[in-house]
């Protein structure tokens, strides 16, 4: 088993511990019941909608109370820092909102039943007019909040080149990277761009360790260059663990055992700390899920079943004031009880249990002391890792009331350059 003193020392030698940045409560699931909210646009998986203006996404939840319930959607906008936007709703929206979710169809031929809902945006009742932030609540009959999900819309009038680098300072090279981007207007002429301008970077579109703040560096023409060594830099983590429950029935590659009682039970493997080993290189989705269901080929939205997954972490020692928890977009990357871990101390491991439904997920195991967030406390960090990062660019020009988002870009560290 591990040694306790040597994971003290090396997670105490780890140094970066993340505060996150993101407001609390923003992307929130109220209700237990509520599960598999996927919320992205029509082409693309995507761990939360980031679409042009017009253009369409989509909302799937499953509520496990399978009674065919009323919920109504809503909309807020908000600054480019997540903070509520002083514009009245009529001048973000065309339309009306607290509407009903009116397509939903009740799961076919499954253990668990559930009823699944799906909701496009922008439809005929609704229009976005504004590029920006958005959060989406849905509530239930009774006017209460079942659950939040934050999206972006932009409006591209900029371009935005990006690329991914290795740091310049030794004690950082083999464990973080440094995102470099370049933004060129399109049909927009920037005033005061030091001021006017918001940046936002994302890692793999998680904003529980954004980075703002970020003033131009160089003006190269009519481009706008960011170069920063220090403030743009990510720890790199570790690729993600996975599994795939596409087939209730058999085990796959990191599931150990499967038992059929009132639902499906999955079994994994245990997992090992990274900590301990070099970095390999292992295909990913950056913390997403895919639903999929090959046990009864037809609708996954309404066919796949949903069972429990029990996870395990190898461990000798009992945590004081840190906590564990399983992360993943299952549920938005929020840490709550219900993907909490509790030690077993007679197997020497942390365990975790989860409902979910059948599908190919990626997960890892994060730390949490107080409000500090240690993201690859257990899994390590490299330079190497693959990950996708996001640029989004405001801009609130002269005489406006809210950040445009004005343009995106897009880079992935597979091609790391020096």
């Amino acid at each position: 088993m591990l040694n306790t003193k040597g994971l003290f020392i090396v997670l105490l030698n780890i140094g970066i511990q993340f505060i996150s940045n993101a407001q609390e409560g923003i992307d929130y699931t109220a209700k237990d019941f509520i599960k598999t909210v996927q919320f992205s646009g029509l082409q693309k998986n995507d761990g939360f909608p980031i679409v042009a203006l017009g253009e369409k996404f989509r909302l799937k939840f499953d509520d496990l109370n399978s009674d065919e319930a009323d919920y109504y959607y809503r909309f807020s906008f908000y600054n480019h820092d997540w903070t509520q936007s002083t514009l009245f709703k009529n001048e973000f929206l065309e339309g009306f909102d607290n509407l009903r979710i009116d397509k939903y169809t009740t799961s076919f031929n499954t253990l668990q039943t559930y009823t699944h809902y799906q909701l496009e945006l922008p439809n005929n009742n609704i229009q976005f007019k504004v590029s920006g932030n958005y959060v989406l609540e849905v509530y239930s009959n009774d006017d209460e909040l079942v659950f939040s999900r934050r999206f972006c819309i932009y409006d591209p009038q900029a371009s935005i080149q990006a690329g991914v680098f290795r740091t310049q300072n030794m004690d950082r090279f083999k464990t973080h990277q440094s995102v470099h981007f370049t933004i060129i207007p399109n049909n927009i002429s920037f005033r005061n761009p030091k001021e006017n301008i918001n940046v936002v970077l994302l890692q793999n579109q998680q904003w529980d360790r954004m980075i703002t703040d970020l003033k131009p560096q160089y003006f190269n023409g009519r481009a706008i260059e960011y170069r920063y060594e220090f403030p743009s830099q990510f720890e790199g983590g570790n690729e993600y663990f996975y599994f795939d429950t596409k087939d209730l029935r058999i085990t796959t590659p990191n599931i150990s055992y499967i038992n059929r009682a009132s639902l499906y039970e999955s079994y994994l493997n245990i997992d090992i700390p990274r900590l301990y080993y070099d970095y390999e290189y292992a295909p990913d989705i950056n913390g997403k899920y895919e639903i999929r269901n090959i046990m009864v080929p037809g609708n996954s939205d309404t066919e796949a079943d949903y069972g429990y997954v029990y996870f395990s972490l190898a461990s000798d020692y009992n945590l004081n004031e840190e906590e564990i928890f399983i992360y993943g977009n299952f549920n938005a990357y929020e840490l709550n009880d219900q993907n909490k871990m509790y030690y077993n101390p007679a197997l020497e491991i942390y365990e975790g249990l989860l409902l979910l439904k059948q599908g190919f997920y990626n997960y890892k195991y994060i730390m949490k002391s107080g409000s500090q967030l240690k993201k690859n406390a257990i899994s390590d960090s490299h330079a190497l890792t693959e990950n996708d990062y996001q640029v989004l660019v405001y801009y609130r020009n002269i005489g406006m009331q809210y950040d445009a988002l004005i343009g995106v870009g897009k880079a992935n560290s597979f091609e790391l350059q020096n």
